[in-house]
């Protein structure tokens, strides 16, 4: 039975930082992309960043370029993505994804098969 879960969201002031951690099980990690994305209210989701199984091929939104870092480790099952220079729009519900295993899947939220339920991040004074 695969399993995703996120953790590290809360509240943070704008301007900070937060690093959101995803561990995976249940398939084969070091095969599958993973991907990042969010979803504000009354919005739709949206990618935020996602990298290769290999971890060669890496993208991320606009909103977040610059700002925001995926890695991975695949000896622990595990995507992060470090954020800073927190923004209020950059408030959401993060969600962690991957696709079937050897598809890429890139920002697109239609393109990935398994989700995690989400953390809540929150970037307000």
């Amino acid at each position: 039975q695969w399993e995703i879960v996120e953790s590290g969201g809360g509240l943070v002031q704008p301007g900070g930082s937060l690093r959101l951690s995803c561990t995976a099980s249940g398939f084969t990690f070091d095969t599958h992309t993973m991907g990042w994305f969010r979803q504000a209210p009354g919005k739709e989701r949206e990618g935020v960043s996602c990298m290769s199984a290999s971890g060669n091929s890496v993208e991320y939104s606009d909103a977040v370029k610059g700002r925001f870092t995926i890695s991975r480790d695949n000896a622990k099952n595990t995507v992060y993505l470090q954020m800073s220079e927190l923004k209020p729009e950059d408030t959401a519900v993060y969600f962690c994804a991957s696709p079937y295993p050897s598809q890429y899947g890139g920002l697109r939220p239609e393109n990935y098969d398994y989700w995690g339920r989400g953390t809540q991040v929150t970037v307000s004074s």
